[in-house]
């Protein structure tokens, strides 16, 4: 069972996105502190009513986000 769900998290030309690898659940927002908020919004509603073990979660999965960045030559 997993224990974390995770999703990377890429900037826009104005919001930042999160996508999550494990689910299907993808947010936005302005800031990082709203795209936080929205991101386990979104997958708690997502998850409502599933056996988390049928989706291959553990009954208290965490939520590891990875950011990606413009490479700097």
């Amino acid at each position: 069972m997993k224990r974390t769900i995770q999703v990377r998290i890429t900037r826009g030309e104005h919001q930042y996105v999160a996508e999550c690898l494990d689910l299907p659940v993808v947010t936005q927002a302005r800031t990082l502190d709203e795209l936080a908020a929205n991101i386990q919004e979104a997958i708690a509603l997502h998850l409502e009513g599933e056996n988390l073990a049928d989706l291959g979660l553990s009954s208290d999965p965490t939520i590891l986000a990875t950011m990606e960045l413009e490479a700097v030559a």
